[in-house]
């Protein structure tokens, strides 16, 4: 069977042509340099970290940033420097893998109603918007504290209610590309609804996933991290910047404040390395969005 090829720009799109564009998005390098920077010490900690993880000095306790250790230590003595590495293995494994799987429900829900349409359509969609409209944070906390405050659960309920966005987005995608001609072509030569969607409707979706995936990570951090601050998020002795945040959360106003900064400096460089990221995708994706990009920074 031969393919057919829809000419529009996300299929005729050269990967160099791509790389050109990213690369001239100077803060969505930027972003990418620091978040394989801060990937690497994180999950390379046990090569980069200056100290083993919860090693304690009880008799030094917490004191100031030093040139021993750069960014102090904790009121049980251990390096701050190498729990927040390892801190940051748990959430940005945790954002990650929340991500990929909430893009992935919401890719399939969005892409069948829209392809679909009629009730299953209809169907989909009043799921989607029952999910809208139930607060986020109460709905979470609610169910942390039935499944309990382990890694695994916050990962499965946050990406069972985070598929709402992109789920709505592709389907206003698929909705426009199903009547295109390229579209009508596959059909024509007897390529059924599955080929039609993994083969021409799927790949040119690759932009609008891609940014997702990228600004979903960031949404994830933000999310982890309020919950953990609000006690429903990572329990100890499991450790994330969010959990960290909520330690030390009773310090403002004392020496020993500096606990508190870090580990929200380490989360706010991490999201704003992540959103330029997330705009050199966009841009580079969808040259259309260049013009208009500057008015359109961020995510909802």
């Amino acid at each position: 069977m031969n393919e057919v090829q829809p000419q529009t720009s996300a299929t005729i799109r050269t990967r160099s042509t791509f790389w050109r564009r990213f690369t001239r998005h100077r803060m969505a390098v930027l972003g990418a340099v620091i978040l394989t920077l801060l990937a690497a010490a994180c999950f390379g900690a046990t090569l980069v970290a200056p100290y083993p993880r919860d090693q304690q000095d009880l008799l030094l306790g917490p004191v100031a940033p030093s040139a021993e250790h750069w960014l102090g230590t904790d009121e049980l003595g251990r390096d701050y420097l190498t729990e927040i590495l390892y801190a940051g293995q748990v959430s940005m494994l945790l954002a990650i893998s929340v991500a990929l799987i909430a893009t992935s429900i919401g890719v399939l829900i969005g892409a069948v109603a829209g392809y679909r349409g009629g009730w299953i359509d209809d169907l989909f969609m009043r799921v989607t918007d029952l999910f809208l409209v139930v607060p986020a944070i109460a709905l979470l906390a609610l169910a942390l504290q039935g499944l309990g405050h382990s890694p695994l659960a916050i990962i499965i309920v946050l990406s069972l209610i985070g598929w709402t966005y992109i789920a709505r987005v592709v389907r206003g995608q698929v909705l426009s590309l199903r009547e295109r001609e390229f579209i009508d072509a596959a059909r024509v030569i007897g390529a059924t609804d599955r080929q039609v969607l993994v083969r021409h409707v799927l790949p040119n979706l690759g932009g609008v996933i891609a940014v997702n995936v990228a600004l979903a990570v960031a949404g994830t951090i933000i999310i982890e991290s309020t919950l953990s601050f609000l006690g429903f998020g990572i329990q100890p002795p499991e450790s994330s910047w969010g959990n960290m945040l909520s330690q030390a959360s009773g310090l403002i106003g004392t020496p020993k404040v500096y606990l508190l900064y870090f580990p929200g400096l380490f989360i706010l460089v991490t999201v704003l390395a992540v959103n330029f990221v997330g705009d050199g995708l966009r841009d580079a994706l969808d040259p259309r969005s260049t013009a208009s990009s500057a008015s359109s920074r961020g995510y909802s």
